[in-house]
Order: C-alpha cells, then structure tokens, then sequence
C-alpha cells in the first residue's frame, strides 16, 4: 500500500487549506471525506457502491462505510445484501432498509490516491466557488458592469470583481460584437447550481434588463407613480414595453420616453440602436390594449374571442404590413405582449350608398302640385 494521499499529513493541513481558500474547516473536511470515499471506491469497491467516509481529526485514519440495500433476492453484492444475511447483522432488519459495512483505512494505492487528489481539488476549486456566489445570492435581478474576460462561440465570459459569470447564446443580444476588456452591464439572472458547480449566470438578452435599464432612467417607477405592465422582446431587434400611470394625469408613455426622448435614447444607447423600443399604454380593456400594442398600426376593428384567447384585427389595406411588420414582428411581439392570439386581416371598406335617381316625370308632377297648392 503507497501512502501517496497520507492522510495524517492532510489532516494536519486541513487548517491551513481552510484559511488559505477562506473556507469553513468543516467544508474543507467534508472534500476529504469525499476524496477519501472515492479513492476507497477506486481501489476496493465497484462504482455503484454508495460509500462515505469519516475522517478522525486526533489520529488521521479514517473509516468508510459502504450501503447496502437489503433484498429478498440478492442481484448485485456490491450494493444488496440477502434479508438472511441482514437479519445476522441487526435481528429486526427488514426488506428496504440501509445496512453499512465498515472499514478502516490509512492509506491508499497510488492510482485511487491520484483519484482521490483530484477529487480533493475539484472539490475546493468548487467550494470556492460556492463562497464566492453566495456573496451575489441577493445581487440576482440587479444590474451590475463587468468586464469580458474571454470570448466563446457558445458562452461569453465576464469578470464581476472576485466571480465570473457566463453569458450563455440565449442571454446574448443578437448581432451585438464583444471584445476581450471591455466594460458592460449585465443583469445577473441566476446562479446555476448542476454537477459542474455553481454557475452565475449574466443576460442581456431579457426582458428583465430592459426593465431594469428603465428603472435606472425613469425615477417614477421607485415612487409607484409608473409602472411597467408588460414587456415582449426579441433582443437586438424590437421590444415592446406596455406602461401604466397609478397617478391621475400623468401620462405613462411620456414619463418613460422623457423630455426630446432622453429616457427611452439612454436605454437604446446601452442596447443598441439596432434594437427598436416601441412605449405602449397598458389598458385594463382588451380591446383598447391589443389597438394600443399593434402601434404604429392603425387598427379599424377588433374582435376578441375570450375563451380561446384569440382575436381578429381588421386594418386599412394600406396598414396591413405596418400592423404585420418585417417578417411578422410587429404582431407576433403584440400577441405576447397582450397574451391574445392575434389574426391581421383587411377590412373591407363599405361602398357608398347610391341614392336612387328620380324620375324626370316626378320632378315635375311635383312642381305642378306644388304651384297648385
């Protein structure tokens, strides 16, 4: 047996490695033991053994216990054992319950104390990680600036101070070009917990950063005197925003444009001019609401069908494409932002009414009559 993991040596390290990484020493435990229960597997075991192990801070050994299930019939020694044998161990064993085997190590061969130190530094690198996100738990759904580390086809990487984020392909704002240093807002969406280890993920690309860009411009909205009642996006191309007053007179597309658009510029200016932001106000009528969010179009007739939640929008000719839009944008972002299902078709314009010629005959029957009168 090669002691190339001396865990003796380990456990008188675990202090240092617990301040040098700024983690709980019971974290820094809880690594070895893992390590300790996986170079025991490599060695002794089979991978499907459930196996954890006990570290004995005073003398540096340390026990590992292997589960077994107890079975009527035995498939797999490794992680069953017979009711029979079971019974023999613990008199009122039963099927379904947990029966640990308990052994002793010291030392490991060299191959399981290479797995084992791998699995030391894994599990470290992520316990750091871990300490670090948990300083940005109450920063999700805040807007901070980073700056890109590196640039991925799939992912861009992005340095917030002590962590770094990932800004996945769906977070990104479409056509938008990122350059190695420099400096951009993000929205931190989520922290992403998987067999990886915790992951912080930024967006761009969201609804929730163009509200959040809005909060920052329009002071209203922290006073509850505007709000935003819904947004529907396809980032770096158009975003529909719906906004509503709480305060009589004040007019909730004013407030969030800004005098000569000064509001509504400093947003585009973080996003891109590519991207188009078209300012709604939101109504409690359906009928108004979906009129309102198929700005610019002008819309001659609506008619909703509540329970399947989908409505026809008659327009002019001549309005058609604009309530459509490129590539059918401009009702698809409506229908989401309404959350009714909406049809564009041409309304049909009424022919005048003719009035019926009258007889030459009775024009003058009629004159007769009068003059007789």
């Amino acid at each position: 047996m090669i002691e190339d993991l001396n865990l003796k040596q380990l456990t008188l390290a675990l202090r240092t490695i617990a301040e040098e990484k700024n983690l709980p020493e019971e974290t820094v435990i809880d690594v070895i033991e893992q390590a300790i229960a996986a170079a025991w597997r490599r060695d002794n075991g089979e991978r499907d053994q459930e196996v954890r192990a006990v570290l004995d801070l005073n003398d540096g050994s340390a026990k590992v216990y292997v589960a077994r299930e107890v079975v009527e019939e035995v498939g797999s020694d490794a992680i069953e054992i017979s009711l029979v044998d079971a019974k023999e161990r613990k008199k009122d064993a039963e099927v379904g319950d947990i029966i640990e085997d308990e052994y002793t190590v010291t030392g490991f061969g060299r191959v399981a104390a290479q797995t084992a130190k791998q699995v030391v530094l894994q599990r470290l690198r992520e316990a750091e990680r871990e300490v670090v996100l948990a300083e940005y738990e109450d920063k999700v759904g805040q807007i901070v600036t980073g700056i890109v580390q590196r640039v991925e086809p799939r992912v861009v990487r992005i340095e917030l101070g002590k962590a770094i984020g990932i800004m996945p392909q769906s977070e990104q704002i479409q056509g938008e070009y990122y350059s190695v240093g420099s400096r951009l807002k993000v929205l931190i969406k989520d922290i992403e917990r998987d067999n990886r280890g915790p992951q912080l993920i930024l967006t761009r690309g969201s609804e929730s950063f163009i509200s959040k860009l809005f909060e920052q411009e329009v002071p209203e909205m922290e006073t509850g005197a505007v709000e935003i009642k819904g947004i529907a996006r396809e980032a770096g191309r158009r975003t529909k925003l719906a906004v509503a007053s709480t305060v009589p007179g004040v007019d909730p597309v004013g407030t969030f444009v800004g005098g000569h658009g000064t509001r509504v510029n400093a947003v585009m200016n973080e996003i891109g001019d590519q991207e188009k932001i078209d300012i709604v106000t939101f109504d409690g009528n359906p009928d108004t609401y979906i009129r309102n969010a198929l700005s610019p179009a002008e819309v001659v007739k609506v008619e909703i069908d509540e329970e399947t939640k989908h409505a026809k929008v008659f327009v002019a000719e001549d309005q058609q494409s604009i309530a459509i839009g490129r590539g059918g944008q401009n009702v698809r972002l409506a229908s989401r932002l309404t959350g009714y299902e909406l049809d564009i078709e041409t309304a049909v314009a009424k022919p005048a009414e003719k009035k019926p010629k009258k007889n030459i005959e009775d024009d003058l029957f009629s004159a007769i009559q009068e003059q007789g009168e």
